[in-house]
C-alpha cells in the first residue's frame, strides 16, 4: 500500500469533518475560559484522527465486503479496496496500527485529565467502530446521521474543551464511600452544545447527501438508512432545515453573548449556501452534486472557525 492508496482508504478529505469541531473546541476554550493546554491538544489531534481514519478504512472494507452490488460509481471509484485492489491483510493491518496509535493517545489523554475523557472517549471509540462494524452496523440504519452528527459535532467539540478545561469543573465524576457523584456545569454545557450546532447539522448534512444520493445502491445492498425510511422529498427537506438551525444558532448565541459578534458575519454564507442548496435539490449524485454539502460544511464551519478565531487572536494582543 502506497501513500495515495492509503489516502483513499482513509478519506482523508474527509477529516476535515473531525478536525473544524476539535479546533472549534480549542478556540471556544481560549475565548469563554481563556485556557488553553498545549500537550492535550496535539495528543487528542493524534488520537482523533487516527480513529477517524481507522473508522473510515473500516467503514470502506465493510462496504467492499458486504457489497451485492458490483458495478456503479461508488463501488468502482469511491472504494479504495477496489480501485487499488488493496490486499485484505494489509488493509487489517493498517486500521490495526491506526486503532493502537489512536488508544495509547487516548489513554495518555485520560492520565493527563480525568474520567470524564475516558468515558467520553470509549463512547466515541466504540460508536466509530460499530459505525461499519457489527451485526448491525450503524452506517445501515437511520440513526447514521444523527450520531454522526451528535459524535463528530458534539462529542468531540466538547472533548477539545474539556481538555483544557477539566480542572474548572465542568464535569465531574467521583466515588466516595460506596456512591458515584456526577456534577455537571449544566449552563456551561449547555452553551457548548449551543455553540456546537452548527458542526452537528453541517456533519449529519453530509452523511445525509451522502445516502440521498445512494439511495437506489443502498436499496439493491440492503442499506436502509434514514432517506429510505423518510424518502427522498422528506430527506431534503431535512437537508435544507438543518442549514437554517444552524444560522438560527447563530444568531441565538450572539444574542445571548456565547460568541463575539463578529461571528455573526457567519450569516454572509447564507447566500452561496442557498444557491448549494438549489443545485443539490435538482440533481442527487454523488459524482457531481454530493460535494456541495461539503462546501457547505466548509463555508460555514469555516466562517464560523475564523471569525471566532480572529477575536480570540484580537483579546489576546490587547491582553
Amino acid at each position: 500500500m502506497n501513500i495515495k492508496s492509503f489516502l483513499k482508504l482513509v478519506e482523508i478529505q474527509t477529516k476535515l469533518a473531525s478536525i473544524v469541531p476539535f479546533t472549534l473546541g480549542a478556540v471556544y476554550a481560549l475565548y469563554r475560559f481563556n485556557k488553553f493546554n498545549m500537550e492535550n491538544f496535539f495528543i487528542m489531534l493524534i488520537s482523533l484522527l487516527c480513529i477517524d481514519m481507522a473508522a473510515t478504512a473500516l467503514n470502506n472494507y465493510y462496504d467492499f465486503k458486504r457489497a451485492k452490488k458490483k458495478h456503479g460509481y461508488n463501488y468502482e471509484s469511491h472504494n479504495a479496496i477496489v480501485s487499488y485492489n488493496l490486499k485484505i491483510p494489509t488493509v487489517f493491518t493498517v486500521i490495526s496500527i491506526m486503532l493502537f496509535i489512536a488508544f495509547a493517545a487516548g489513554i495518555i489523554l485520560v492520565i493527563k485529565t480525568d474520567i470524564i475523557v475516558l468515558l467520553l472517549g470509549i463512547a466515541s471509540f466504540g460508536t466509530g467502530i460499530l459505525y461499519s462494524a457489527g451485526p448491525v452496523p450503524i452506517s445501515r440504519t437511520p440513526l447514521g446521521e444523527i450520531l454522526s452528527g451528535f459524535f463528530m459535532g458534539f462529542i468531540i467539540l466538547f472533548l477539545s474543551v474539556y481538555i483544557h478545561t477539566f480542572d474548572l469543573e465542568i464535569a465531574s465524576i467521583t466515588c466516595k464511600n460506596n456512591f458515584l457523584d456526577l456534577k455537571l456545569n449544566i449552563m456551561e454545557i449547555l452553551f457548548i452544545f449551543l455553540f456546537s450546532i452548527p458542526t452537528m447539522a453541517c456533519i449529519a448534512n453530509i452523511m445525509l447527501a451522502n445516502n440521498i444520493c445512494d439511495i437506489d445502491d443502498d436499496i439493491n445492498n440492503k442499506r436502509y438508512t434514514l432517506p429510505i425510511y423518510v424518502g427522498k422529498k422528506n430527506a431534503l427537506l431535512i437537508f435544507k432545515l438543518l442549514y437554517y438551525i444552524a444560522y438560527a444558532d447563530i444568531i441565538l448565541m450572539a444574542l445571548l453573548k456565547i460568541i463575539p459578534f463578529i461571528s455573526l458575519f457567519t450569516i454572509a454564507t447564507l447566500i452561496p449556501v442557498n444557491k448549494n442548496i438549489s443545485l443539490f435539490f435538482k440533481t442527487q449524485k454523488k459524482e457531481s452534486t454530493f460535494a456541495l454539502s461539503v462546501k457547505n460544511f466548509s463555508l460555514i464551519c469555516l466562517s464560523f472557525l475564523f471569525l471566532t478565531g480572529i477575536q480570540v487572536i484580537f483579546e489576546s494582543l490587547i491582553f
